[in-house]
């Protein structure tokens, strides 16, 4: 394992959902509008992978997207905490991450996009959330604590460093490490190579799409700031969920397997205060993985690799 392990502490900061819930809230809605665009304009990809967002030097990118004969990228960077966007032509434009209405963050980006001839129609209710408000009509999701949204990229920053070298592990498909702005949380899914059984769904997501996204047998992990009354985690589960995966011994000691959710989970505050953060963490992931492949009967040895 090749992880460089950082002092606990340092790069995994704290992240109490009682001290940011309001700009965790706003941000989600900011990343809707941002995924969006992206949804829009890139050309559709297996299992909704033109859909999310991705973790970049600096913040959230959408990676460049395609228009015309250019191409155009944009950045929610939360070191400078502006949303950029730039052209394949030169042309860019800001706009700033600053205590302001969802209504005005979406109007403004909407106007730059304009700008430099990118007219996205998109549409602007968001989704995965309960009482959703279209953006144009939000002024309730209006807070913005560069502080902690700095610290929320930072958790990003890392738990990517962690969730790539896992990827680099596994020779069958897999997805990229990605931001689903949705249900506003950082995933990795490896890919058994066996058709799944038709999901049953989700509340609040189209038949459609989640029957598309699990179109095929999965193990997939990821990280989740937190939310309503559930602070922040990382999470693993199975689909179809074999039998036996529930039992299954995963490690580090502090990850438990939740019932009503079908997921294992571990607190992110137990990998931030843990002695080496990148191991626990790295642990949990190939354990877990490690419980749905072989309750599962993968073809390990043809899947798997070690560098």
């Amino acid at each position: 394992m090749s992880i460089i392990e950082t002092p606990s502490g340092t790069d995994w900061p704290e992240l109490p959902l009682d001290a940011w819930e309001d700009t965790r809230d706003t941000l989600h809605m900011w990343t809707q509008v941002m995924g969006k665009v992206r949804m829009e304009l890139a050309p559709p990809v297996n299992h909704w992978w033109h859909v999310p967002l991705y973790v970049s030097a600096r913040g959230l990118t959408t990676s460049p997207i395609p228009h015309g004969r250019r191409t155009f990228e944009m950045e929610m960077d939360f070191i400078a905490h502006e949303l950029v966007i730039r052209c394949s032509d030169g042309a860019s434009r800001a706009v700033a991450l600053a205590p302001r209405t969802t209504a005005d963050f979406y109007a403004e980006t909407m106007a730059r996009l304009r700008e430099i001839g990118v007219d996205a129609k998109i549409w602007t209710t968001p989704v995965e959330v309960a009482d959703p408000i279209p953006f144009e009509k939000d002024t309730t999701h209006a807070s913005y604590d560069p502080e902690y949204a700095h610290r929320f990229w930072r958790v990003l920053s890392q738990t990517d460093r962690v969730f790539q070298e896992f990827r680099g592990r596994f020779l069958g498909k897999c997805s990229p490490v990605h931001f689903f702005w949705g249900s506003f949380d950082l995933a990795v899914t490896r890919f058994s190579g066996r058709r799944a059984p038709p999901h049953p769904g989700a509340p609040g997501v189209a038949d459609s799409v989640t029957r598309e996204a699990y179109s095929h047998e999965v193990s997939s992990a990821g990280f989740w700031p937190g939310g309503g009354t559930a602070q922040a985690a990382f999470y693993s589960y199975a689909y179809p969920e074999p039998e036996g995966y529930a039992k299954a011994p995963v490690r580090p000691a502090e990850a438990f397997y939740d019932a009503s959710w079908r997921e294992f989970f571990l607190p992110y505050d137990a990998v931030r205060t843990a002695a080496r953060p990148e191991e626990a963490l790295s642990t949990f992931l190939q354990t877990t993985y490690e419980a749905a492949a072989d309750q599962a009967d993968w073809d390990r040895d043809a899947l798997e690799c070690e560098w």
